[in-house]
């Protein structure tokens, strides 16, 4: 009699509990203010970003090796998936600029404009005032 392999199965609930620990990891970390602090020579805007993303990788790790039965696949899924993580390295360094710099901040084009509409509504009502006020 020949032996057949034991096979590996499986706990989804373990690999949900594990999902959902990581989740709020993620979300701790992004609620901690580490925004002017330095850790190891990096600011607290890149720790946190990298601390997000490395988390929010193993979750992916997670879904692509278990709930898409990549653990069991041979060899080839890695040349498959070769194309794919150059894309998403190659998209998320061409994004950086854009979106990495003003993630965490308040900086954006649409309050420098709102800004300037306050204070130049505010110079109008006061040069109004000031108006009036010579007028009587």
């Amino acid at each position: 009699m020949s032996e057949s392999p034991a096979h590996s199965y499986v706990k989804y609930s373990t690999i949900f509990f594990a999902l959902c620990i990581c989740t709020a990891l993620s979300i701790v970390f992004d609620v901690i203010d580490l925004k002017e602090k330095n850790f190891i020579g990096l600011n607290g805007v890149v720790l946190v970003a990298l601390i997000v993303l490395a988390i929010a990788c193993a979750k992916a790790l997670f879904v692509m090796i278990y709930f898409m039965h990549l653990k069991f696949e041979g060899k080839w899924k890695y040349v498959l998936l070769s194309p794919t993580i150059i894309l998403a390295m190659g998209l998320t360094i061409a994004m950086t600029p854009d979106i990495g710099i003003h993630y965490y901040t308040n900086e954006s084009p649409q309050i420098d404009y709102l800004k300037q509409a306050q204070q130049a509504s505010s110079e109008s009502d006061s040069a109004k005032n000031a108006e009036n006020s010579h007028a009587q």
